[in-house]
């Protein structure tokens, strides 16, 4: 288990009630009510740390190396019945950006997101996260067989931002996106986005248009992230505490805006704590967005998104 600089409290008491328990194991000594006492008080830990973290801190929280990805949700929620597709039928496929038909119980979805990597080798395999234009391609491709076989479409943002390179703007990078919220606010049938972890800038907004935007507690969506605002602001990273605060870009924050519907809230000590716990939430929220959704013909769900997001930004003085 790993642990962020915030959490060495609870590490530190994580460490004592093994080593009681451990050492009560080892000499056969009673020490129920001293574990006990170690195991309320890191109880107690646990929720005054969580329930009062900044904005960077939970940055820090979206990004932990054992949170759960893309296609850690879609086959924990899907089991056996996903099958992957792959390729934009233009260029490559992009390992960066995945998607294919999975089911909740009875009811067929489209699972489209962005996946990262484990380790150094599978996030190179994975660029990171960003996503190259075929990525957004690749996604629109399978928008558009959903909206033609009539089945749902899920999309799981979690990307430090469309991947920047020369090559992916020689390749339209900008269009690409573009092309997406175009194609996305008028598709014909239910679109549930779910941001699991980092929402970063045009690279989640690619696949971020929704009918039912849900935001899990620690995760954030800005038009850019901490340490970038902090180097354009200030010329240097190290205000990027001050920068997460001022770019109000918690779930709490967008739920106050009204740029998202829902807060799913995680386990304490995040996602990572409680896997099972956060997949069964999750694959609970999108059935009921769903059934919000379903009985709305394509006409009145493309209206009503229109509707959405043309009152976002919207100011009265």
């Amino acid at each position: 288990m790993e642990y962020l600089d915030f959490e060495l409290p609870i590490k530190e008491l994580q460490e004592q009630y093994e080593k009681a328990c451990e050492i009560g194991a080892d000499n056969e000594v009673d020490v129920s009510e001293t574990c006990d006492q170690i195991e309320k008080k890191l109880i107690e830990t646990k929720k005054d740390i969580y329930k009062n973290l900044t904005s960077w801190q939970r940055v820090q929280m979206s990004r932990h190396p054992s949170r759960p990805y893309t296609l850690d949700y879609i086959r924990a929620i899907c089991g056996d019945s996903f099958l992957e597709l792959h390729g934009d039928r233009n260029f490559k496929d992009d390992k960066a950006m995945v998607g294919g038909l999975g089911k909740i119980g009875d009811q067929s979805y489209m699972f489209i997101g962005q996946q990262k990597g484990y380790n150094t080798k599978t996030r190179q395999f994975r660029n990171f996260g960003m996503a190259n234009p075929e990525g957004y391609r690749k996604a629109l491709r399978l928008m558009k067989s959903a909206e033609k076989f009539e089945i749902p479409v899920v999309c799981f943002i979690d990307t430090p931002g469309a991947y920047p390179g020369l090559e992916a703007e020689e390749r339209g990078q900008g269009e690409a996106i573009a092309r997406n919220i175009l194609e996305m606010t008028r598709l014909k049938v239910p679109i549930i986005v779910v941001i699991i972890g980092e929402g970063a800038s045009g690279g989640a907004l690619g696949i971020g248009v929704g009918d039912k935007v849900l935001m899990l507690e620690n995760t954030w969506y800005s038009v850019i992230s901490p340490e970038s605002c902090s180097s354009i602001l200030w010329r240097s990273w190290e205000y990027k505490e001050q920068a997460a605060e001022a770019l109000k870009l918690t779930a709490n924050d967008m739920k106050k805006q009204k740029l998202i519907d829902k807060i799913v809230r995680e386990p304490i000590g995040g996602a990572h704590s409680n896997r099972e716990k956060t997949y069964t939430t999750v694959s609970n929220e999108i059935t009921k967005a769903f059934a919000e959704l379903n009985n709305l013909s394509p006409k009145e769900l493309v209206d009503k998104r229109m509707d959405k997001y043309s009152q976002m930004g919207v100011y009265k003085s």
